[in-house]
């Protein structure tokens, strides 16, 4: 998966929890094709958490010449992070019977406006629950909390 050469030491660890609570883990699934502007899918029902770095790389401006120089592509790298830790969200969630994991008045006082536009443009899509998205959004920020959560609710 290239989307690995992505990642943090902490994010790779993100990946191993996952597939300890018997998820899988996809990259440039067909269903990435049907929006390109989405870097991310999590399927409650098959346990599958999908990274569309295709999509990413588009939408960041990714050149492989640059990949020599770390900076150059740290937006790709932002991005791919990003998405691995909303969706890993989702499937945490999804092991807490699909609620969300911390208080929602909380959560909502700490998204900033481009995570809004972002929510709001991401619930077109996938019609799902506000709540869990806004959960979503603030946990790709920190990828400690969501380690420490998918080991309290998934595994």
């Amino acid at each position: 998966m290239e989307f690995i050469i992505f990642l943090s030491k902490v994010d790779k660890e993100i990946i191993e929890l996952v597939r300890k609570a018997n998820y899988s883990i996809e990259e440039n699934s067909p269903i990435c094709l049907t929006n390109k502007k989405y870097i991310g899918f999590h399927n409650r029902s098959e346990k599958l958490i999908v990274i569309c770095t295709q999509n990413a790389k588009k939408i960041t401006n990714f050149r492989k010449k640059q990949l020599l120089n770390k900076d150059d592509n740290h937006k790709t790298k932002l991005y791919i992070k990003k998405a691995l830790r909303h969706e890993a969200t989702h499937m945490i969630q999804s092991c807490n019977n699909n609620k969300i994991i911390g208080n929602i008045e909380d959560i909502k006082k700490r998204l900033n406006k481009n995570k809004i536009k972002a929510l709001k443009s991401s619930m077109k899509i996938s019609g799902s629950n506000l709540n869990r998205e806004y959960e979503a959004y603030l946990m790709e920020d920190k990828p400690r909390k969501v380690i420490k959560a998918i080991k309290k609710y998934c595994l």
